[in-house]
């Protein structure tokens, strides 16, 4: 398959580079809204949501991402995807997932200020995304 047909992919979060490779499709959360990128679209700096990155390999196999939200850059030929937290969709937990979200919920609950607040809310949101990402995951093996 020749460049025109594929762009590369480089999703890295705080720690490592999670995925590497040439793609043909790319899904992921937006901030308005589902984005897809193919092959020599237009340049675009965004923030994405929590949330799943679908993968399209050039093969023809998916691998999928999960991302607790961050900045996606698409050049013509490159597609970079930072986030502070991503996870293979392989390496996701339910079980840790379920536990995070119930100390979460009950950090909501006890919440003493605004700020506890806010921080509870957000890891909620994360979490929950995280959850509907690995179903997603699932669905799709």
């Amino acid at each position: 398959m020749d460049a025109t047909h594929t762009i590369r992919v480089e999703v890295v979060s705080a720690e490592e580079s999670i995925f590497s490779g040439l793609a043909r499709f790319v899904a992921l959360p937006g901030e308005s809204g589902e984005l897809g990128i193919y092959p020599r679209h237009t340049p675009l700096i965004t923030r994405i949501r929590p949330g799943s990155v679908r993968i399209e390999c050039a093969d023809g196999s998916e691998q999928f991402v999960f991302v607790a939200g961050g900045i996606l850059e698409v050049q013509p030929d490159c597609v970079t995807v930072l986030s502070d937290t991503a996870i293979r969709g392989k390496d996701l937990d339910e079980e840790k997932a379920n536990a995070a979200r119930q100390a979460a919920e009950e950090a909501l609950k006890n919440a003493k200020s605004d700020i506890d607040l806010a921080k509870a809310q957000s890891e909620l949101a994360v979490l929950a995304a995280q959850i509907a990402a690995l179903r997603k995951f699932r669905q799709k093996k």
